[in-house]
């Protein structure tokens, strides 16, 4: 745990906040009387990000299949014989 007056904080912010993220703790103080901690926050692991409301979900394989000629001519407004 590092100990460090507010102006010294102020002066080098960037290298306290580099210890911060290495795991290390700060503690602020006020005329060397500590008021406050800045310690790092907890990691929350990374997870595959569900896809839709469901959050059990599963894309089927021909969701990522070429559209059929018809809707892709439809889409660029030619929708063929009546």
């Amino acid at each position: 745990m590092i100990r460090v007056n507010i102006a010294e904080a102020r002066a080098d912010l960037a290298r306290y906040l580099a210890r911060v993220e290495r795991g290390e703790t700060v503690t602020l103080c006020r005329r060397n009387v500590p008021i406050a901690e800045i310690r790092p926050l907890p990691s929350t692991p990374i997870r595959e990000r569900p896809i839709g409301i469901d959050r059990g979900m599963k894309v089927p394989a021909s969701f990522f299949e070429p559209l059929p000629e018809s809707v892709l001519r439809a889409f660029q407004g030619d929708a063929g014989e009546p």
